[in-house]
């Protein structure tokens, strides 16, 4: 049953247009001290399934719990996708996990990114308790990660941006990863491959390096080809392996079951 994100709000209230209220489909496990908050990817346009509700099970398979972001696409903006990324790591957080992470797939993957590098640390004046807590996550994973506006922009860009807002380096910047890595950015799982023919591979290469400047944990896996879109790449044995990669990653940053 989905979790919405702002309880007690109802599905069809100005807070989303035409769009449900966003939303958590959760896939918990029993004794799982962390729990890994899914973005499938789509353009932020749609979200693709592959890239949801499988890539969930996966996570469940290490002992570690995870919940399907369903977060609002265009015609909102890039900054409700963000808010709605920040509340869904507040709200899992408040449900009494000791570690969140964030996961996403090409423009979730850009979710992922956005939700490591703009977060804060609660409004602790705030009426309602889950938003006193912070929306930086223990850890996040860029999966084909569409993480740069600077180095990636395409149809979709100005769209969530906004046409006004793409002469303005300063709003590029704001959702540029790289731009934005801090001794404190969380720890990264990087995963692309060098002939992705989508988002190229220097996003990935920029993101690792900025993160390694600032001394942040990470681990990156370049896979020498793969087409754009690969979810779990069942179907590849190269590629494929980092499903068991990124779950022993979990494990180690302290993610499984107690």
């Amino acid at each position: 049953m989905a979790i919405f994100l702002w309880p007690g709000i109802a599905p069809d209230t100005e807070l989303c247009g035409e769009q449900a209220q966003p939303s958590l489909e959760p896939f918990e496990v029993k004794g799982s001290k962390g729990a890994v908050i899914v973005c499938p990817g789509g353009a932020y346009v749609n979200k693709a399934a592959h890239e949801g509700a499988p890539i969930a099970e996966m996570i469940n398979e290490a002992g570690i719990s995870a919940f399907v972001l369903d977060y609002r696409v265009q015609p909102f903006r890039i900054e409700t996708a963000v808010g709605d990324a920040q509340r869904a790591i507040r709200l899992v957080r408040s449900m009494g996990y000791e570690k969140v992470g964030i996961l996403g797939f090409s423009a979730g993957g850009h979710l992922a990114g956005s939700a490591a590098t703009l977060y804060d640390a609660g409004k602790p004046d705030a009426d309602d308790p889950i938003e006193r807590l912070s929306s930086r996550p223990d850890a996040f994973v860029s999966c084909y990660g569409a993480t740069s506006f600077r180095l990636f922009q395409k149809s979709w860009t100005p769209m969530v941006l906004g046409k006004e807002r793409m002469k303005n380096q300063a709003d590029i910047n704001r959702y540029t990863a790289e731009l934005n890595v801090t001794h404190d950015t969380p720890p990264a799982f990087i995963w692309h491959t060098a002939d992705d023919p989508v988002v190229p591979v220097e996003v990935a290469l920029v993101l690792a390096e900025a993160l390694s400047a600032k001394g942040v944990l990470c681990e990156m896996h370049i896979y020498p080809h793969g087409r754009h879109g690969l979810g779990l790449a069942k179907d590849d044995p190269v590629v494929g392996q980092w499903t068991n990669q990124v779950q022993k990653w979990l494990l180690r940053l302290g993610f499984g079951q107690a």
